[in-house]
Order: structure tokens, then sequence, then C-alpha cells
């Protein structure tokens, strides 16, 4: 039981934030896709499972999930040079019909 409470804490960590592009606006309308900021060190099964649950209350179900790892660019700052952070991003396609609407979240709670 602990195991479970833990793996629903680790999942409601995973999605950071939707990721809004054009490409993404272009996914969404063509293939009933949403793109989001992942944590770098989140599995596809990890991703699915997050995305279901916090979509719980509209049984959004997930098709597919591809991810991409994005190298941090390198900058100067002055006479410095830095880097950007790497992130990760998934494109989550779901069933045809579906519809994720960020207005509404399950209230899940982490205990």
């Amino acid at each position: 039981m602990n195991s479970v409470i833990s793996n629903q804490g680790r999942l409601l960590k995973i999605i950071l934030a939707p990721h809004i592009s054009e490409k993404a606006t272009y996914l969404g309308e063509k293939n009933n896709q949403t793109m989001f900021r992942v944590a770098t060190d989140a599995t596809k099964l990890e991703i699915k499972r997050a995305v279901e649950l916090l979509w719980k209350e509209q049984k959004i179900e997930v098709e597919k999930v591809q991810t991409i790892n994005v190298k941090g660019k390198k900058k100067r700052f002055g006479r410095f040079m830095g880097k950007r952070s790497d992130w990760k991003k998934a494109i989550v396609r779901i069933k045809s019909g579906q519809e994720l609407n960020f207005a509404n979240f399950s209230n899940v709670e982490a205990k």
C-alpha cells in the first residue's frame, strides 16, 4: 500500500507543464496529440500513467507516448560561457473522440 502512495506522488511530479509552440498546436489540431514538458528521468509508461491520473475524471486513455531529450543551448553571459539546462518533452496521443481539458483536473492528493 505504501508503494502505491509513493508511486502516485511520483506520478504527480512527472508532468511539469504543457509545452506551447507552433508544432504543438499543429499536432493538437491534426493528430489529437498534446506536448508536455516532463521530468528528465521519466519513462514513457510513467508519463502515460501520469496523464491518465491527472485527467482521471474525464476518463482519458493514452494511445501512444513519444519522448524527446532537448539539449540546452550554449550561451554567452558577458565574457563567460554558460549552458542552459537539458530538458525532456513528451508528445502524448489521446484516443480519438477524447480531449484534454486543462481547466478541470481531478483532485488527486498524494498522502
